[in-house]
């Protein structure tokens, strides 16, 4: 039973591994300042959900999953809402003649 465990924990870690590292590939690559925001969204969410189950798997029940979750729970709450008021904000100060412009590189 601990195999298991250890093997379903190990397989949430590197499927958020994988998407952090898309997550990076796409901060970088994209052009368009709510593109790459977006792409940044998806680690800050589901990425890091993978990340903390599969640490709160491998780690068992007790205090230390609590925690895990704790923060788990915190950044569901708090990510949405600061990405939300950054894209806000870009929105309303970008003008809109340079909005879709290329990024001169």
């Amino acid at each position: 039973m601990e195999i298991l465990r250890l093997i379903i924990g190990y397989a949430f870690l590197l499927a958020g591994l994988i998407l952090f590292i898309i997550e990076i590939a796409g901060v970088f690559k994209l052009d368009y300042a709510l593109n790459r925001m977006h792409a940044a969204a998806i680690g800050d969410s589901f990425a890091l959900a993978l990340s903390m189950i599969g640490l709160i798997i491998i780690n068992g029940i007790n205090f230390v999953s609590f925690k895990l979750l704790l923060v788990l729970v915190f950044m569901w709450f708090s990510s949405p809402a600061a990405s939300h008021l950054i894209a806000r904000l870009e929105v309303e100060t970008t003008d809109k003649k340079d909005k879709f412009r290329k990024v001169e590189k």
